[in-house]
């Protein structure tokens, strides 16, 4: 194989031939490299590459391979992490100058778990300074690029992930999201991406945005590679008390391409609500694959979602206020202006802003939960626009015009602010050749069924087998 095409497997092909011994894991990982050191000048998807020690594991996986041992389900596998989960002996910044010289001395949870399960790791990923964004335009160290389309954004605050999966620079990626920032960079970029349930995965060691509102999930090729992520990185720890012992399921088996007699919610106020015409057409379009295969479409009401971005806010500004007071109060200087206005009125909420906005939460919670007890997911756009231009603050919709920061969040915080299960998938192109994502979210826990109907509607299509041409 050439090293583009060793580049372009998914996760789970590269683990499977690895086993097979068909594929070297050094073949692999130096075809990553290679693709790195050729394109990263331009989408800036990457913050520290560890060429030398990203090696060193791909030669140690391939001297396993060769000796028989046991091998994990990402042996020898290349992938890298958006850099705001701590990596021993790795400088970990969050995009921030705040911790640029910051260097853990131990593993998050997640980086542990991937590492048990054999992952090699090329390097940490360009983010929104502190996860505080969805463009990943960071002040420090540089803007990252689409790479369908290198004038425009690749979305946030895990932009670099997604651009790097997109762009073969990575096999597979993990990501934070607080109010889409695995879901939107997926969407904008044509990849995977998946937010499981609060809780689903341990966040200890990721640094933190929003007590409350912070996921951990992966951004990938294709819903399999999702899958085999999320089982290897799921589970209980004690560390995060906010980690759930609910049981980690074999999230691979969910994955049979079958819908029929499945119960899909179509949320009205989401589809009546500003979106690009060409995003709207290719949802409907992938609603209707889904109906071919025998699942039951209906529209449903959630009554008080229009309340969704404001609540989110109020919840958002002061979580990430309190997390920052100390470096906000000494450091100040060193903070992006962007995200230091952010932090500065979360600073001034009052305590009775933040109180309303959780009341406000229950009751969008009700009704996700009512409504999910009438129907198995719910489908709507992740985005409603596909990836803007860099630097443009806002995005016209025929006579109407919407500031870009809240527009680019609108679908996806909702099951934030909810904790529940929701993945995007490619389901088309714009007239221009900029992705489309599909958004199917589910009950608390019930991942498999999101990836289930993710995985059939994949099955059906092949828009997540389009590649950017660079």
């Amino acid at each position: 194989m050439t090293a583009n095409e060793l580049s372009a497997l998914t996760v789970c092909q590269a683990a499977e031939r690895i086993k097979r011994k068909e594929v070297s894991p050094v073949e692999l990982t130096r075809a990553c490299l290679d693709r790195i050191a050729q394109w990263d000048s331009h989408l800036h998807a990457y913050i520290t590459v560890l060429a030398d020690a990203a090696l060193s594991q791909a030669q140690e996986a391939e001297r396993a391979v060769l000796r028989g041992d046991t091998l994990g389900p990402l042996h020898g596998v290349p992938l890298a992490l958006k850099d705001t989960f701590a990596m021993r002996g790795v400088r970990t910044t969050a995009g921030s100058k705040v911790l640029q010289n910051y260097v853990p001395d131990y593993d998050a949870t997640v980086v542990e778990r991937l590492r048990q399960a054999g992952a090699v790791f090329l390097g940490t990923l360009n983010m929104h300074e502190f996860a505080f964004g969805a463009t990943t335009a960071n002040p420090h160290y540089g803007v990252a690029h689409n790479p369908w389309n290198q004038d425009c954004i690749p979305g946030g605050s895990s932009g670099g992930s997604g651009a790097a999966v997109a762009a073969s620079l990575c096999l597979g990626s993990l990501g934070t999201d607080a109010g889409g920032s695995v879901r939107i960079p997926a969407a904008l970029c044509g990849v995977v991406g998946l937010k499981p349930t609060y809780g689903r995965i341990s966040r200890f060691g990721t640094l933190p945005l929003s007590l409350t509102l912070d996921h951990n999930g992966p951004i990938t090729k294709d819903v399999a590679d999702a899958a085999l992520l999320l089982q290897v990185t799921a589970g209980a720890d004690s560390r995060d008390p906010g980690c759930s012992p609910h049981p980690v399921l074999d999230y691979t088996q969910a994955l049979t391409g079958e819908v029929k007699g499945l119960r899909i919610g179509l949320p009205k106020e989401y589809f009546a609500d500003v979106i690009d015409p060409e995003v709207r057409k290719a949802v409907m379009a992938a609603i209707q694959v889904l109906a071919d295969q025998g699942a039951t479409v209906e529209e449903v009401s959630l009554p008080h979602c229009p309340y969704a971005p404001a609540a989110f806010v109020g919840l958002v500004l002061p979580e990430a206020s309190s997390a920052h007071a100390p470096n906000l109060k000494t450091r100040p200087e060193e903070y992006g202006e962007e995200v230091r206005i952010l932090l500065y009125v979360g600073m001034l909420l009052p305590a009775r802003r933040y109180v309303q906005a959780q009341q406000v939460r229950t009751l969008i919670l009700r009704d996700v939960e009512h409504v999910l007890q009438q129907v198995d997911v719910l489908v709507l756009p992740t985005a409603a626009i596909p990836a803007p231009r860099i630097n443009q603050p806002r995005v016209t919709f025929g006579e109407k015009t919407v500031n870009l920061g809240a527009a680019l969040p609108r679908l996806t915080l909702l099951f934030n602010m909810t904790g529940l299960p929701a993945i995007s998938v490619p389901c088309g192109f714009t007239s221009d050749g900029l992705p489309i994502g599909l958004q199917i979210a589910g009950r608390a826990f019930a991942e498999s069924a999101v990836l289930r109907v993710a995985h059939a509607y994949e099955a059906q299509t092949a828009w997540h087998k389009r590649h950017p041409s660079l």
